[in-house]
């Protein structure tokens, strides 16, 4: 049971202060997810913190592969809206 941070994370430093586990660390190209302290907040918050204050859709994910904050979620607007569409 753990979440990560993948490739479109921006290093804002959001969920840095906010783990209670002290599981997210700075690191190159993005933040990572130390699998062996996340707890997914399990026990200490209803919301996983991280998911909670990312300001980035998709950029969390659960061991699934399913984005904590899927394209859309924050901005209100579906996901085909989001699609540019094709050249011909």
């Amino acid at each position: 049971m753990a979440f990560r941070i993948v490739a479109n994370c921006t290093n804002c430093w959001a969920c840095l202060p906010l783990c209670p586990h002290e599981a997210i660390r700075a690191a190159t190209p993005h933040f990572e997810i130390d699998t062996a302290r996340c707890t997914e907040c399990a026990g200490d918050y209803a919301d996983p913190q991280c998911a909670s204050i990312c300001p980035v859709e998709g950029a969390i994910v659960d061991s699934t592969g399913q984005a904590l904050n899927p394209p859309g979620s924050l901005t209100g607007l579906s996901p085909e809206f989001l699609t540019l569409p094709s050249t011909p």
